[in-house]
């Protein structure tokens, strides 16, 4: 009984310095939650005033510390506002927080408050749609009446609580500009539905009209004024704010702090009299890959631009090219105007913009038509200046997108183009730990350790999200964490909160056959074997290393392989990226095949684009160049050097990420690497790959006959040793394969032209005679 007095006297303590100030953690929010459960407990055992009181201020010390987290009021957040007044109603910090949570609400709702444009010049169908679209806005409002007033009193019951007289004010204040509101949303449905019978026939009453604009106006006054006295006691997630809570981003930070400091300085400039001839462009470029934070960027720029009265509103219209382009004519400009109209008074934001123009399409694809509209949407008269343009996409797509569209390229000035790199793997780890944060669970330390390493795996080609593949490996975590508790079994408050190292799970490579037993099956290529082994070994004992942080060797992987056609190359480079993956040293272990016309394009700019994407395409694996000395020719305008020069770059901007193998005949490759001197300092190991024996070719031969079934008449080998070396080979294995499967078909002919019965034996004997028929065509 002492004990758990003494546990509640801990709790009362703890929540008395955190309501204080003295002891805030970011783990503050799951500390309360142990704390409530735990209280909870002792509540249901002994309902005493005492721990009812303490419910009422847990809950409301959780609502607090999630408040200055994340500055939104979700229903989780106002159902634990119903508990703290249910628990304790005239506690002070209970009634701090309804106080505050109602008066956000209050704001969110006013600020989603949005009548239409009222114009003399608009005709009649457009009238008819203003008049509609205000008795539907009209009617939304009305029917959170109830809501509403229910807040402000809960407002001035609090501010009387707290015997703060200015809050108390204030709450007065916004009761009588709320039943004004709701007086002027009465007069405006009975004007608005009153104007909407009246269009009808060629004369319309101008007076209705007038009215309505007068209402709106009024609404509008009273809205402003609102949100102005409400500013500085609730603004917890202005642009600013937000974008400072980012993680990372320091130089995106620094250019909308400079940008946001000079629009300010121009309003303050046009405040005083002064203006420019020249309007500021609000358009915005941004650049990045996948998860980047562009979206979040857009949204915070229609924010400041909202904030600093450079445009209506904070609304952000988010599309892409499949809610632009029609199927036919006259669609795509229709499409594209509705979504102008939407975004009138705030920012209209283009996802994947490049895609709008697509390279080599036909007539019939409408992305130019898009682009069209909008710049002149952009510069005319009408919708000029009276809503911002945000264009996203891949840096590069989007350079060579803006470059081919003239007019569009002048509506958005470089110094308007942001770029946002890539996260690096500590703050990708940070944003893990936000995630898990915001879902209410926290990694123990070698869960984190471990996190850090699933993240670093799944981190493997353009394709990887950033903060968005971070926070879905997160919540996959957490759904197995979930998934592997049994409901049968008693859930502790660590199963709850807590991410052990064993909830983090990495995905172990798996193969359909091992890439060790697959090299040493390869029939010949002793000395190919040995090199391989060899390197393995060495990959092997730099990742122990590695692990236990000794300083590791650098480790050349980039390889040459020189011979004839035929002897292997390519099946060896399909083992060797399976053997890097299976060491760990590559993430996908896949191989990617090659050859100049996969590289080189017909014309200037497009060479490095088309070899990047080919790069793009192996990452995490091997990209072999099959007959690579064929990219450099010597001549002048010949674009295999551009294909080169891109391919170094890349190998050293995804350095550990990509294996590259070049291969070819011995002297050409030689000539290849000495054309470029970072071509040829990046590949350090080279494999020679010889000719196959005679009884090497008959041994492949033999084994691929076996794959299908076939076995062979004991005449058949000493026949091939006689006759083979009289042939002239060329293609070493790939001949064999040949030779084989021509045999196998020339028995297949000799044992339909004969009357014996086709028993199995019959079937699978390959037999000296059909041997001796393949080798008469090869004569």
């Amino acid at each position: 009984m002492n004990a758990n007095r003494n546990e509640m006297d801990d709790i009362k303590n703890q929540i008395h310095e955190i309501q204080t100030g003295k002891t805030f953690s970011p783990n503050a929010e799951i500390d309360l939650l142990k704390k409530l459960q735990t209280v909870e407990k002792r509540h249901a055992e002994s309902d005493t005033e005492d721990t009812a009181q303490m419910i009422g201020q847990l809950n409301a010390l959780i609502v607090k510390v999630r408040l200055e987290r994340t500055g939104v009021i979700d229903e989780a957040m106002k159902q634990r506002i119903e508990q703290a007044e249910a628990h304790a109603d005239e506690d002070p910090l209970v009634h701090e927080m309804i106080y505050k949570t109602a008066s956000i609400e209050l704001k969110e709702w006013i600020e989603a408050i949005h009548f239409p444009r009222i114009r003399e010049t608009d005709n009649v169908p457009a009238k008819r749609k203003a008049a509609d679209d205000a008795i539907e806005m009209v009617k939304s409002v009305q029917k959170k009446e109830e809501r509403i007033n229910n807040l402000i009193e809960k407002n001035i019951l609090s501010a009387t609580v707290l015997g703060d007289r200015e809050k108390l004010n204030s709450a007065k204040q916004r009761q009588t500009e709320v039943k004004d509101l709701f007086e002027a949303y009465d007069r405006l449905i009975l004007v608005s539905e009153e104007y909407r019978s009246s269009l009808s026939g060629s004369f319309h009453p101008s007076a209705l009209q007038n009215e309505m604009k007068q209402l709106i106006n009024e609404i509008q006054a009273i809205q402003e004024k609102w949100l102005e006295s409400s500013t500085s006691e609730n603004d917890y997630s202005t642009a600013l704010m937000q974008l400072n809570e980012m993680i990372g981003m320091e130089e995106v930070k620094e250019r909308v702090y400079k940008l946001y400091r000079f629009l300010q300085f121009q309003k303050n400039r046009q405040q005083q009299g002064f203006h420019m001839k020249d309007e500021l462009s609000l358009n915005m470029v941004l650049t990045g890959q996948p998860g980047t934070g562009k979206t979040t960027i857009a949204r915070l720029l229609a924010k400041l631009y909202y904030d600093l009265g450079m445009l209506p509103k904070s609304e952000v219209v988010e599309v892409d090219r499949s809610q632009l382009v029609g199927a036919y004519v006259g669609q795509t400009e229709e499409n594209t105007m509705k979504v102008i109209q939407r975004a009138l008074g705030g920012v209209l934001f283009i996802d994947e913009a490049y895609s709008l123009k697509r390279e080599g399409a036909s007539g019939n694809d409408y992305g130019q038509t898009a682009i069209d509209t909008l710049v002149s949407a952009m510069t005319s008269g009408e919708y000029a200046g009276k809503f911002a343009v945000i264009l996203a996409g891949y840096p590069e797509e989007m350079r060579q997108f803006l470059h081919s569209n003239p007019g569009l390229q002048s509506r958005f000035p470089d110094s308007n183009h942001i770029y946002l790199p890539d996260y690096s793997n500590e703050e990708l780890l940070k944003i893990a730990e936000k995630v898990a944060f915001e879902n209410d669970y926290t990694f123990t330390h070698e869960a984190l350790i471990r996190m850090e390493e699933k993240i670093e795996h799944a981190r493997v080609d353009d394709s990887f999200g950033n903060a968005r593949t971070v926070r879905d490996l997160v919540l996959d975590v957490i759904f197995q964490k979930g998934a592997s508790i049994s409901s049968d079994s008693e859930a502790t408050v660590e199963d709850f909160t807590r991410i052990q190292k064993k909830d983090v799970t990495i995905d172990i490579p798996s193969f359909n056959e091992d890439p060790d037993e697959q090299l040493s099956q390869l029939i010949g290529l002793d000395e190919i074997k040995q090199e391989m082994k060899i390197l393995s070994s060495f990959i092997e004992v730099q990742q122990k290393r590695r692990d236990l942080e000794l300083p590791g060797v650098p480790i050349q992987l980039h390889s040459v392989f020189v011979g004839n056609p035929g002897t292997g190359k390519t099946t060896v480079a399909s083992i060797y990226a399976n053997l890097l993956k299976k060491k760990g040293f590559l993430k996908r272990g896949h191989l990617v095949v090659a050859g100049r016309s996969d590289l080189v394009a017909g014309y200037t700019g497009q060479t490095a684009i088309k070899t990047k994407k080919k790069v793009r395409e192996a990452l995490g694996g091997v990209l072999f160049i099959d007959e690579a000395y064929s990219l450099f020719s010597g001549q002048g305008m010949d674009f295999g050097k551009e294909a080169i020069n891109t391919l170094v770059e890349e190998m050293t901007k995804h350095n550990e990420n990509l294996v590259v193998v070049l291969a070819g005949y011995p002297k050409e490759t030689e000539k290849l690497l000495n054309s470029n001197p970072g071509l040829s300092s990046r590949f350090k190991k080279f494999f020679h790959f010889k000719d196959y024996s005679i009884e090497e070719l008959i041994e492949i031969m033999r084994s691929h006959s076996e794959k299908y079934g076939y076995t062979w008449e004991d005449r058949a080998e000493p026949f091939l040793l006689e006759q083979l070396p009289q042939l002239k080979i060329d293609g070493n294995g790939r001949f064999a394969t040949d030779f084989i499967d021509n045999t196998i078909q020339l028995h297949a002919d000799r044992i339909m032209n004969t009357e014996q019965e086709t028993d199995e034996t019959i079937l699978t004997v390959l037999a000296k005679e059909d041997f001796e028929a393949a080798i008469t065509e090869y004569k």
